[in-house]
């Protein structure tokens, strides 16, 4: 019988505990031992297959907790109760699978007057216009659980900043440098000094970016069972977290967000153009203003391919320096400080940046809070039996910190 994640997770803490115990533990003035690297790495693989087994059990509660909160969200939104909030959102799913199986036609008249009633609600709230001429799905809840589903994907969107616009018209966005700033001692009765921040402008628009057609078979539409708007949100979700990724990662700012790496100034040179040691990560880290490193936010990131490396290396003393967390919640570290990974992050290779540390939390991400879905039905689709639908939603990415709150560690040449 499989375990309960209670039961994963109390397992996986023992295990974690003896890791930290065993390294941190180990007197400094001793070599770290073949049996120690032994014991180290049985107890890594442990706690490695139980993230695994974890992890399927989290994907579902966060599906659960995912749609707890958005009910929450249009609670507080609408200034109405829980169950409203659930009755709502239940007749819009019920809208939206009626509109994608067979279009406006599709819905009944009750579900009409709905829909128009709640357009005229979101566009009253956001101020705008939006398109309804029956060919095209727009509601501000179905994009609120597109950005869940894309923020699960991981990557920028699970440490930057979000920003939610209703518009996308151009924004000046201020960028500061607060590291040379300081207060100062003045004595009874004196005035105290003025010093001003001192502001830069980027402007941060809204890049249209689109699903492309995603083609569902008439069987799927027929099917009753399907939760169809479940399954086009993942397709949509997926394929645009997957862009925007890329380009709020690498981007260059040339008709497209401006990515983390192509903004982080690098704070060390490796030594080599196929490894990461210890002691560069030390200085990468030391690079970071200590301004930045107290809040508590920095962090590294790196691709999948980086961790497996980072997680054979060892410190001064011979030392791992992966090391687990120990309570729910709590991250796995690298060098003592927490980690994401990006699979939009370089590999380890020449001139490449495959590492960044900082506090990401500097870099942000708008979104315009509409989204246009088209449903297609012209020949290119039926004469092979199906019916298209594409998305189009707007976004930018920028990092608006000019004192070096994120850097990289570039491989040599």
């Amino acid at each position: 019988m499989p375990k309960s994640i209670q039961a994963l997770r109390e397992e996986r803490k023992t295990i974690a505990a003896q890791i930290r115990s065993l390294v941190e533990n180990h007197p400094e003035a001793e070599q770290w031992e073949d049996k120690h690297q032994k014991q180290y790495d049985d107890l890594k693989a442990a706690v490695e297959n139980i993230d695994r087994q974890i992890s399927n059990h989290e994907e579902l509660l966060a599906l659960t907790d995912a749609q707890e909160q958005h009910i929450q969200n249009i609670a507080a939104d609408q200034d109405v109760s829980i169950d409203e909030a659930t009755h709502r959102e239940s007749q819009l799913k019920a809208c939206t699978n009626a509109w994608l199986r067979g279009g406006v036609e599709n819905l009944s008249n009750e579900q009409r007057q709905f829909m128009q009633q709640e357009v005229t609600r979101v566009n009253a709230a956001m101020g705008t216009q939006e398109a309804n001429n029956g060919a095209a799905l727009t509601h501000r809840e179905f994009v609120a659980r597109l950005l869940e589903v894309m923020k699960a994907f991981g990557g920028m969107r699970a440490v930057a900043t979000i920003l939610p616009t209703a518009t996308g018209n151009p924004m000046d966005m201020p960028t500061t440098d607060s590291t040379a700033e300081e207060g100062e001692i003045i004595g009874e009765s004196q005035k105290a000094s003025e010093q001003d921040t001192e502001f830069g402008t980027t402007s941060m628009g809204a890049w249209k970016y689109s699903s492309k057609s995603i083609a569902v078979p008439f069987e799927l539409l027929q099917d009753s069972a399907i939760d169809l708007e479940s399954y086009i949100l993942r397709l949509l979700g997926l394929r645009l977290a997957r862009i925007q990724n890329k380009h709020f990662t690498q981007g260059d700012g040339v008709g497209k967000p401006t990515g983390i790496v192509s903004s982080a100034s690098v704070g060390k040179v490796a030594s080599t153009n196929s490894d990461v040691e210890f002691e560069e990560l030390n200085h990468l880290i030391h690079s970071i203003d200590p301004a930045y490193r107290e809040s508590g936010r920095c962090r590294f990131m790196f691709n999948d391919m980086t961790l497996r490396t980072l997680k054979d290396k060892k410190d001064t003393t011979g030392r791992p320096i992966w090391l687990p967390g120990v309570d729910v919640g709590e991250p796995d570290r690298i060098h003592g400080y927490g980690y994401t990974i990006n699979q939009q992050m370089d590999d380890i290779g020449s001139s490449k940046k495959p590492v960044l540390f900082g506090d990401f939390s500097h870099y942000t991400i708008r979104d315009v809070m509409n989204l246009l879905m088209f449903r297609m039905t012209d020949s290119a689709f039926t004469l092979k039996g199906q019916v298209g639908f594409v998305g189009f939603q707007r976004a930018d990415g920028k990092l608006l910190d000019v004192g070096g709150a994120v850097k990289a560690l570039q491989n040599a040449v």
